[in-house]
């Protein structure tokens, strides 16, 4: 009797590719967080907005029109109009961007001289440790927006220096999440390996230190351009961050305080574009936060 090899079909490579990749676990979780993905579909959305402004806007964000000035929300005005007759609604499409501007790049900048803080103290320990991280206690000890206001005091006002200082005054944050990590991979075999094959300590902390501390600095990165937006509105709200006639949300929220009981329209507007931004970014990583945590793995 003749018989045949008969070979089971196995999964497909793009399947097996899927269930050994931890991105796509983190994904597969991330999706089932239905909070998460919300958060997620604002922040597009918003991102869309800010890349397609002058195509959004319906009109342009610094044309005064002092004749339609004060105007409540109408089919012409959607959103009404400043006391300079500014159409709201372009101005707060174009103050989209100014937000996303500074908290994306205030955000890089603490995640990037912050982690390089942090991975150097965690992997070399020991004094220098200690010294970097008690520098890192000096900056936690001043509020956060405190330690904003006294930089861009010192540096002036400018849309860069409102950015290098929230950026430093996310800092320490990003700093002591790097040097947890890096505490706990030092000691690992392929670190270890590493050094056995005479790799330097800046080629081991940029190719095997750093890239084992992306998952918390990605769900910090997440909530710190939460924060960085609500740093730069409230710098801006005193004065300190982008100037008028720039469309900004903090600016125009300082802008309408004045016009709260004849046209509270100008403060609302800009507030509830704030709050919903944040929110979503806020909830969106700690979505990603509970997606990354190996605790939940199943």
């Amino acid at each position: 009797m003749k018989t045949e090899n008969m070979t089971l079909p196995g999964p497909k490579t793009g399947e097996r590719e899927k269930r050994r990749s931890p991105w796509w676990e983190v994904w597969r979780r991330l999706r089932l967080n239905k909070a998460a993905m919300a958060g997620m579909a604002v922040i597009i959305v918003l991102v869309v907005v800010a890349i397609f402004a002058p195509v959004l806007a319906p009109k342009d964000p610094n044309q005064t029109n002092m004749k339609a000035r004060l105007q409540p929300p109408s089919a012409e005005f959607p959103l009404g109009t400043d006391n300079f007759g500014r159409d709201m609604l372009s101005r707060i499409i174009y103050g989209s961007r100014i937000s996303l501007y500074v908290g994306f790049v205030a955000v890089g900048i603490g995640a990037v001289f912050g982690g390089i803080v942090g991975a150097i103290g965690g992997y070399y320990g020991g004094r220098l440790d200690n010294f970097l991280m008690r520098c890192m206690d000096v900056l936690l000890a001043i509020p956060q927006i405190i330690l904003a206001i006294a930089i861009v005091g010192a540096l002036g006002t400018s849309l860069l220096n409102l950015m290098i200082a929230v950026g430093i005054s996310q800092l320490p944050r990003y700093a002591r999440v790097v040097r947890a990590s890096a505490l706990t991979v030092r000691g690992q075999e392929f670190v270890e390996a590493a050094r056995a094959v005479g790799a330097s300590d800046a080629r081991i902390i940029i190719e095997n230190i750093l890239p084992n501390c992306m998952a918390p600095i990605i769900v910090q990165s997440t909530l710190g351009v939460a924060q960085a937006i609500l740093s730069a509105a409230a710098l801006s709200f005193l004065g300190l961050g982008i100037q008028p006639p720039t469309a900004e949300w903090g600016s125009m929220l300082s802008s309408g305080r004045q016009f709260l009981r004849n046209a509270p329209y100008l403060t609302f507007f800009p507030g509830l574009a704030i709050s919903v931004v944040v929110l979503a970014l806020n909830i969106f990583g700690d979505g990603l936060r509970d997606s990354l945590d190996p605790k939940l793995r199943q």
